[in-house]
């Protein structure tokens, strides 16, 4: 534990960021998941509307430095990959 002042401060806000960072991340792999599993199913036409939702909630983990950005770029492709696939 912390003797300094800032440091315990420090302690408490870097759990509350953790906690929120978790959350988000989550919601986030949901999403991507809610869409690869229509793609899988054969859903297409019900994936391509949940996409923009997946993309909005990647774009927002880039924004907010919880996901690094070419990593979001390679889920955005690969999500993208997978439904072309299937409607091929």
């Amino acid at each position: 534990m912390p003797n300094i002042k800032s440091a315990k401060k420090r302690v408490k806000t870097s759990e509350r960021n953790k906690l929120r960072n978790y959350s988000q991340k989550a919601s986030m792999r949901t999403a991507i998941r809610t869409v690869r599993d229509l793609a899988l199913g054969g859903d297409i036409e019900t994936a391509l509307s949940n996409l923009p939702e997946a993309f909005s909630k990647i774009d927002k983990a880039i924004k907010r430095k919880i996901i690094h950005a070419n990593a979001g770029a390679r889920l955005k492709s690969r999500l993208v990959a997978k439904l072309n696939a299937k409607k091929a």
